[in-house]
């Protein structure tokens, strides 16, 4: 792997540990508990950032994988937001961390400057020129969650992320 390549995964992977750093010591309520007007709650981001942007960015678009292959939650409405019932808050972790190993293995196995597999398939009108912009696609999108649930984390106990 080269130094762009590790200095990239390095980036992404110090922002997917604040992810779940800040979840760290709430409980199963307060991890289904939407602080945001919009109705989001924290584990619903994180099934997010596993399916949405993981999942998606580097096992379907990336490496190839079927769209059609997108898992959603049991019984759910809203898909990859929304928890199935059964679903705990260690299933939708375990589930990003499978999500970020996998991702890691396909990124360091690809070249950077390679297209992505699917470059006709996916939504938008974004050039998608090689996998070094979905990286910083990916980098951007996690860092953003990060602080959304920063912020949602400061709302139920006041803990911060940078004074703890």
């Amino acid at each position: 792997m080269n130094d762009e390549t590790r200095a990239l995964i390095d980036c992404l992977d110090g922002h997917r540990e604040h992810v779940l750093d800040i979840l760290n010591g709430l409980s199963d309520d307060e991890l289904r508990t939407s602080k945001m007007p919009s109705g989001w709650d924290p584990l619903g981001m994180v099934r997010h950032l596993a399916l949405d942007v993981e999942h998606y960015w580097f096992r379907c678009i990336v490496a190839g994988e079927p769209l059609s292959f997108f898992p959603t939650a049991e019984g759910s409405e809203g898909g990859e937001w929304r928890l199935g019932e059964n679903e705990s808050p260690e299933d939708v972790f375990n589930l990003y961390r499978s999500e970020i190993e996998r991702s890691n293995a396909i990124i360091a196995s690809t070249p950077l400057l390679d297209p992505p597999a699917q470059r006709d398939t996916w939504w938008g009108d974004w050039p998608v020129a090689n996998v070094r912009f979905i990286i910083l696609h990916v980098i951007g999108e996690t860092a953003c969650h990060a602080g959304h649930l920063d912020a949602t984390r400061e709302l139920f106990d006041g803990r911060q992320y940078m004074s703890q």
